[in-house]
């Protein structure tokens, strides 16, 4: 890993803020401000380094957690084989009732656009009427789809 990020960062580091040859010579009062554009643009690299370090640190410790997270998962599926066959059933039968679901709601929709487009009352009544279930819904199938979903492909073949 250390010689990963080394190699890494000489990749990223080496850069030549000099002047190429063929440049004309600066005159006398530029030279201080040429040095403190040398200086900036090191600062700048040496802080996108730590921006990358700092980067790669934040991805190892989110892949670490959902790698701990799908472990638990994978523990509890084989701790509870029935239930999770229940919960892929449960998934499936659900998804088939939110399809009909939306398809109830978008022919209201069709059927009251003008009314829904001009009247904030009505519109109102509307997102009371079929937001909750919808939001509801949707946070079900995400928890009944997680519990039965398979995590490796030699499982796939034994779920119904």
């Amino acid at each position: 890993m250390t010689q990963n990020r080394r190699s890494r960062q000489q990749l990223y580091s080496q850069i030549d803020v000099g002047q190429p040859a063929a440049a004309p010579q600066p005159q006398a009062g530029a030279t201080g401000s040429g040095l403190e554009l040398v200086a900036v643009l090191r600062e700048i690299l040496a802080a996108q380094d730590r921006q990358n370090e700092l980067l790669e640190e934040l991805v190892g410790q989110l892949n670490a957690a959902q790698r701990q997270r799908a472990n638990e998962l994978g523990q509890w599926k084989q701790a509870n084989p029935e239930l999770a066959r229940n919960c892929r059933f449960a998934a499936e039968a659900l998804s088939k009732v939110q399809t009909e679901y939306l398809a109830n709601l978008t022919e209201e929709i069709r059927e009251n656009f003008e009314a829904l487009r001009d009247g904030e009352f009505m519109l109102n009544e509307f997102v009371d009427r079929f937001g909750p279930r919808v939001a509801h819904l949707n946070g079900l199938l995400q928890v009944l789809s997680q519990l039965s979903a398979t995590s490796d492909p030699a499982n796939a073949s034994n779920t119904p």
